[in-house]
């Protein structure tokens, strides 16, 4: 888990979407270790990363916003704030995948992913926004991807939408630069995730390799250091984030993609 042992958030109260499982979760593991309160979201294993947040030291609860609802959101936030008297930090992840080419891509799989994806970024900071600014500290960190750099054949909606995460933080962050609140991107290569694993294994039946060879070759074509990312280093690069050391960092796309961009 992350090397932090001070509790440079303490007393503060992060809500990260997407968090019941993958990248969501190490970054509220990690939120939770450096002393924050958390406040999770989706549809994964509740009970399992409630008490991953609770053994980390943290106190948490759970809200099932559907992030393609802006009245859901709306109400999250709203209960956020409630349950903890105020919403610091908050962690834009939620997100889903579709790998089809632009002709044969379904529409109901592109609106999901661009309301998920992008759309409920937006609506998480137009309502958290004004009362972080009116205390005069926040932190928004947007989980964006490799892919808000670089695009990739059949994932035109996913790369659609993590560019324009990438655009939304320099709007939001320039909106909120003569404030104590910043925004800020975290770009991630492959990360084993349940997404990832399942183009493992697409990759395997379809080209008849086992299981080791498919992740290599997966690995191999994109991600020069040929190891995944992983959620906990994910999770230490929000914390930073949120320290004193990042309070000028505003706008700015942070890369952990094992030199996938650097090609």
């Amino acid at each position: 888990m992350t090397q932090s042992v001070s509790k440079t958030l303490a007393g503060k109260t992060a809500l990260v979407t997407g968090s019941t499982s993958g990248i969501g979760l190490g970054i509220a593991t990690a939120l939770a270790q450096a002393g924050a309160n958390l406040v999770l979201n989706g549809f994964g294993d509740v009970q399992g990363a409630l008490a991953q947040i609770e053994a980390a030291g943290a106190q948490a609860v759970h809200h099932g916003a559907d992030m393609t609802k802006p009245a859901e959101i709306e109400a999250m936030i709203a209960f956020a704030t409630e349950r903890f008297g105020a919403l610091d930090v908050l962690v834009n992840n939620a997100g889903i995948q579709h790998v089809a080419t632009i002709d044969e891509f379904p529409v109901d799989r592109w609106d999901a992913i661009i309301a998920i994806n992008l759309s409920s970024a937006f609506h998480t900071m137009r309502v958290a926004l004004p009362a972080m600014r009116a205390r005069g500290w926040g932190r928004v960190i947007n989980i964006a991807s490799v892919h808000g750099l670089v695009g990739s054949a059949g994932k035109s909606a996913y790369v659609a939408a993590k560019h324009g995460i990438l655009g939304l933080t320099k709007v939001a962050a320039l909106e909120n630069a003569r404030t104590g609140v910043t925004v800020n991107a975290i770009c991630p290569g492959f990360v084993l995730t349940p997404l990832v694993q399942k183009q493992i294994d697409d990759l395997a039946a379809r080209e008849s390799l086992c299981a080791d060879a498919a992740r290599a070759k997966l690995l191999g074509e994109k991600q020069p250091s040929a190891q995944f990312v992983t959620p906990q280093q994910i999770g230490d690069m929000a914390v930073f984030l949120c320290s004193d050391a990042a309070s000028e960092m505003r706008g700015s796309a942070l890369q952990i993609d094992g030199g996938w961009s650097a090609q």
